[in-house]
């Protein structure tokens, strides 16, 4: 089983996941683990791994958007290490904001989490219809932040 993806199943994990939380908010605090599972793939030294195999949103988004997208490139400026990491630090710092305005609240934590999840699925979408169905996932936060870990590991294994 070893090489096998769940790409063409794991879509069903992120509607559930919305389905959930919209019926009930306080599913949304299941985010969490779409959030932590490609840093705990990163950090046990497995890279990407999450993006290539496992990522709910990149299979909902490569299967549902293949035949509307137009298919169109990305702009240059926006598959640069800058652009990732202005994306990664503007979605870290308004994450932040949105779960310290939330309290320890467990309601609105779960729910800052849902919205979060949700923002960046319709951007994603947006992004798929527009230029390929998967561009979500050439600029995604959490893809880049995992190639940042691997990318730190791999130097700390030179040294």
């Amino acid at each position: 089983m070893k090489g096998k993806s769940h790409m063409n199943w794991s879509w069903i994990i992120m509607i559930t996941f919305l389905v959930l939380s919209i019926l009930d908010v306080r599913f949304g605090i299941f985010g969490f683990a779409c959030m932590g599972a490609p840093l705990y793939h990163a950090i046990r030294g497995r890279g990407k791994i999450h993006c290539q195999k496992y990522c709910p949103r990149g299979s909902l988004l490569g299967k549902f958007l293949e035949n509307i997208s137009l298919k169109n490139n990305l702009p240059k400026g926006m598959t640069t290490r800058t652009f990732k990491n202005i994306l990664l630090f503007f979605m870290i710092t308004v994450f932040s904001f949105s779960l310290y305005h939330a309290g320890f609240n467990f309601k609105r934590v779960a729910f800052s989490v849902f919205r979060f999840m949700s923002i960046s699925l319709i951007l994603g979408i947006i992004m798929g219809v527009i230029y390929r169905p998967r561009s979500w996932c050439v600029v995604c936060p959490m893809g880049h932040a995992t190639g940042m870990i691997r990318d730190a590991q791999n130097k700390n294994r030179e040294c």
